[in-house]
């Protein structure tokens, strides 16, 4: 598999501090390729620093076969690009802007059928200050594929969306994939990540912690099955010891959750239930969870928040 990406060594400092820290990887060839990792973790100085747009301290990138300082010219006019900041004037209306940005590169795609592929047909007229948070995320994926690139790059592409709009971006995330362009994206969203990405490269304080298709890193967590359940009851110290037995507990309020010892579902199952019964405890809504890439993020990067 051929490799459209390849990193070796990237560091970049801001007064003395290390935002990228020695990090090497590849992104292959059709594939989606995720970065994820807690605020200041330094996903957004990587993605810039291989499109170009901040010069690295140490270390080598090369996008497409290309240097992307050197041969940045070049280099934009076979990537697509999504910024995390992404904007455009409140008046400008969308075909204009598709128009406008298309005059950018010497053999654009036809921005009429872009507009088309990408649901924005009858909001063609509307100015971009009067777009819903997901129309204006299509647009920006719309000029992003202007110049029919090999590579795109998506910064944050969701953040700020309600749900059924991220699932639409994905979908068309999905569609851009299959038309056989290689995707690379930041995201904070774990489940983002898992649902989309081919392979998901965790970074935390500039160093890459774990490297593998999400599936992997979710099969590889030192975490088994989850029970979970509600009491009607507040959960005293003398439950919680009574339920350590069974594995690790995660109290949030009057909820309970066990994370197994066994691997066996239905022997935790039935384990959690028997004691309950004899602890004449009531419960409801008693489930089993399966370890998901954000158990996987939360036990490589830690559970406190960052600013």
């Amino acid at each position: 598999m051929s490799e459209i990406i390849k990193v070796q060594k990237l560091r970049k400092t801001y007064k003395g501090f290390a935002a990228v820290d020695d990090i090497s990887f590849e992104v292959h060839e059709g594939e989606i390729f995720g970065m994820v990792g807690p605020n200041g973790a330094g996903k957004t100085t990587t993605i810039e620093c291989i499109e170009g747009l901040r010069k690295p301290d140490a270390g080598s990138i090369n996008v497409l076969g290309l240097d992307p300082q050197a041969d940045n010219k070049i280099l934009r006019t076979r990537v697509g690009m999504q910024l995390q900041q992404s904007n455009l004037p409140d008046r400008m209306k969308v075909w204009e802007a598709l128009d406008l940005y298309s005059a950018f590169y010497a053999n654009p795609v036809d921005w009429k059928s872009l507009m088309q592929q990408l649901g924005l047909e009858e909001k063609k007229d509307s100015r971009f200050g009067k777009l819903s948070g997901g129309q204006k995320q299509r647009l920006f994926i719309a000029l992003a594929l202007l110049p029919n690139p090999n590579l795109v790059f998506l910064d944050e592409l969701t953040t700020g969306l309600d749900p059924q709009a991220r699932h639409t971006i994905w979908d068309l995330v999905r569609s851009v994939r299959d038309q056989g362009k290689t995707i690379y994206l930041t995201t904070h969203f774990m489940e983002e990540a898992e649902r989309l990405c081919d392979r998901v490269a965790i970074l935390d304080h500039g160093k890459i912690v774990a490297l593998d298709t999400p599936q992997a890193l979710i099969r590889n967590l030192s975490q088994n099955e989850r029970v979970s359940f509600t009491l009607d009851v507040s959960i005293t110290s003398d439950i919680q010891n009574a339920f350590s037995s069974l594995g690790k507990l995660e109290v949030q309020g009057d909820k309970l959750t066990i994370i197994g010892k066994s691997t066996d579902s239905a022997q935790l199952v039935t384990a959690v239930v028997n004691l309950l019964s004899g602890m004449s405890l009531k419960y409801r809504d008693l489930r089993t969870e399966q370890p998901t890439l954000e158990d996987v993020f939360l036990d490589l990067t830690g559970r406190q928040i960052r600013e």
